[in-house]
C-alpha cells in the first residue's frame, strides 16, 4: 500500500504548487457559479489539492486562494440569481435540478435567513443553489458576504487540515513503518466521518425544522 500511496502523493506533489493552487481555486469558483458542485463536490477538490501541501505557508496560501475562489463563485452565483434567476430556474438546467431542490433552497433561506447562508456551505446541493436563491430574493450582497465568508474560511480550513495532516503523517512514517499507508487512510476516513456525520446531523436537523 505504501508504494501505491507514495506514487499518488508524488503525482500530486509533482504538479507545481502555483498550478495546483490555481486549479483548485478556479474549480471551487466554478462549483457554485455554474453549479459544477452538483456534479463534482468541492470537498474532493480541496482534499486532493491539500494532499500536496508540504509546509504551513503553502497550506495558508492554498486556503486563501480556495476561499477567494469560493467567494468569487458564490458572488457570481448571487449575481446570476439577481439578474437571471427566474429564467434559470425555469430553463432546461433548472428543470434538471428539480423544482423540489429549488423550493427547498427558497424555504431554507426564508426560514433561516443569514444562518442559512452560513450553513449551506456545509450542505450538499444547497451550497450550490443558495447563492442563486439569495440573489433572486433581493437579499443585500454585503449581508450575504458577511455570512458566507466565515463559512468558506471554516470549510476550507477543515478539509485542508485533514488532508495535509494525513499526508504529513504518512511522509513521516513511510520509511520506517509498513502501516503508514493505513494511518494515512485512517486519518482521512476518520476526518471525513466526523465531517460527513456533522453534515448528516445538520441536514437532518434542518430538514426536520423545515417541515415544522
Amino acid at each position: 500500500m505504501n508504494d501505491v500511496l507514495t506514487a499518488i502523493l508524488d503525482v500530486v506533489q509533482g504538479v507545481a504548487p502555483w498550478l495546483r493552487i490555481l486549479i483548485a481555486s478556479v474549480a471551487i469558483m466554478l462549483e457554485t457559479s455554474v453549479l459544477v458542485g452538483l456534479i463534482v463536490p468541492g470537498d474532493t477538490i480541496v482534499i486532493v489539492s491539500a494532499m500536496g501541501v508540504t509546509s504551513a505557508v503553502e497550506a495558508v496560501i492554498l486556503g486563501a486562494f480556495i476561499v477567494a475562489g469560493a467567494i468569487a463563485g458564490e458572488s457570481i452565483g448571487y449575481a446570476i440569481g439577481r439578474w437571471a434567476g427566474p429564467r434559470l430556474e425555469h430553463s432546461w438546467l433548472g428543470r434538471r435540478i428539480g423544482a423540489r431542490n429549488w423550493a427547498r433552497a427558497e424555504t431554507y433561506l426564508r426560514r433561516r435567513g443569514g444562518i442559512a447562508i452560513f450553513l449551506s456551505r456545509f450542505l450538499p446541493v444547497l451550497h450550490s443553489l443558495v447563492p442563486l436563491t439569495v440573489g433572486m430574493s433581493g437579499y443585500p450582497y454585503r449581508k450575504f458576504l458577511a455570512w458566507t465568508l466565515p463559512a468558506c474560511v471554516l470549510w476550507s480550513t477543515i478539509y485542508i487540515a485533514i488532508a495535509a495532516g494525513a499526508a504529513e503523517t504518512y511522509r513521516e512514517l513511510a520509511d520506517s513503518a509498513h502501516w503508514a499507508g493505513y494511518a494515512f487512510f485512517g486519518i482521512i476516513v476518520l476526518g471525513l466521518l466526523v465531517v460527513f456525520g456533522g453534515k448528516k446531523l445538520l441536514h437532518w436537523f434542518e430538514h426536520r425544522h423545515m417541515k415544522d
